[in-house]
């Protein structure tokens, strides 16, 4: 049997109000991939999102399905 988790990673708000669009820092990125694979989460499928912040701003985030062995 599968469990699955979805998550969604995106950045800081502080980036976006600042620079006026936040990207996804890679490094942060991979970190936060390689905590769930160490608990034994695979990433099924990610899709790449870039959203609205107070109307002006845009930041980037991942919407990330996971799934393990139960």
């Amino acid at each position: 049997m599968k469990e699955y988790k979805v998550t969604l990673y995106r950045e800081g708000m502080l980036g976006s109000l600042l620079l006026g669009a936040s990207k996804v820092d890679p490094e942060k990125f991979s970190d936060f991939l390689n905590q769930n694979a160490r608990e034994g989460w695979r990433v099924v499928t990610m899709e790449k999102d870039v959203r609205r912040m107070l109307l002006l701003w845009k930041r980037e985030a991942y919407l990330v399905i996971m799934e393990r062995d139960r």
